[in-house]
């Protein structure tokens, strides 16, 4: 797998430095992009305002439970924009609400983990994005 850039749209600090981590010992990441909230991550996804000379990420791990814009919200943003459309998501989120699954691939999330509570799980979870990539998917390339 050739390191991609990874946007991660998460405002846990905790789950923020796991997933860096995880990503770095993996190798799976050039370069993570992390903001806290909805609105900036649709900011940077849009190119607006301080985020306008940004590279659009190859892949966006986004969490659920968010603030300002919740993650149901984003996905659906990017999805309905003609110039993200083709970015995959990757919705990481501690809700165990069966209804948060289903809008998720109602809204076009290329796939819906539940983050695990232990961290050498939630390391393993993430280390397996980078075995799904290398074996079964491929990223589009940018339109």
């Amino acid at each position: 797998m050739i390191p991609i850039d990874i946007l991660l749209v998460e405002d846990n600090e905790g789950d923020i430095l796991l997933t860096t981590e995880a990503l770095e010992e993996g190798k799976i990441a050039r370069s993570i992009f992390v903001l806290r909230d909805g609105w900036e991550a649709l900011n940077f996804l849009l190119k607006k305002g301080k985020y306008c000379d940004c590279n659009t990420p190859d892949l966006v791990l986004l969490d659920i439970n968010l603030p300002k814009l919740n993650g149901h919200e984003v996905l659906k943003q990017i999805k309905i924009k003609e110039e993200l459309r083709h970015l995959p998501v990757i919705v990481l989120s501690t809700s165990s609400s069966g209804e948060d699954e289903v809008r998720s691939y109602q809204n076009l999330a290329g796939c819906y983990i539940p983050k695990p509570v232990d961290s050498r799980d939630f390391v393993q979870v993430v280390l397996s994005i980078k075995e799904f990539w290398n074996s079964t998917y491929t990223l589009p390339k940018a339109q």
